[in-house]
């Protein structure tokens, strides 16, 4: 499965790396191809391609503030979660992610 996503925090530094860590270890360890594209205050880095979204199974979002560039994502199974969720619970939500992204049609 292909998962990709945005972390941002509302501070921009702490959270936005620690949730990216955690997802991109959490879905490797699955088996899943994932790229994390962050938010923070120094600008948008690893940003996600426009095929890269395309070839997504699922989209996570871990944020905390708005982010720039939701419009990628329409159209896609998108899962939206605080920060908080993905630092503390990252392999939970990566089965939740499996989960919704096996119920497309």
């Amino acid at each position: 499965m292909k998962i990709v996503g945005v972390a941002a925090c509302t501070v921009g530094i702490a959270h936005t790396y620690i949730a990216q860590e955690k997802l991109e270890n959490a879905a490797k360890a699955a088996g899943h191809y994932v790229q994390i594209e962050t938010q923070g205050t120094i600008g948008i880095e690893n940003e996600l391609s426009e095929q890269a979204i395309q070839e997504a199974d699922i989209v996570i979002l871990a944020i905390d503030v708005k982010i720039s560039g939701m419009e990628r994502f329409d159209g896609k199974k998108v899962i939206k979660v605080p920060t908080e969720v993905a630092i503390k619970s990252p392999n939970k939500l990566i089965a939740k992610a499996t989960e919704v992204a096996g119920q497309q049609s």
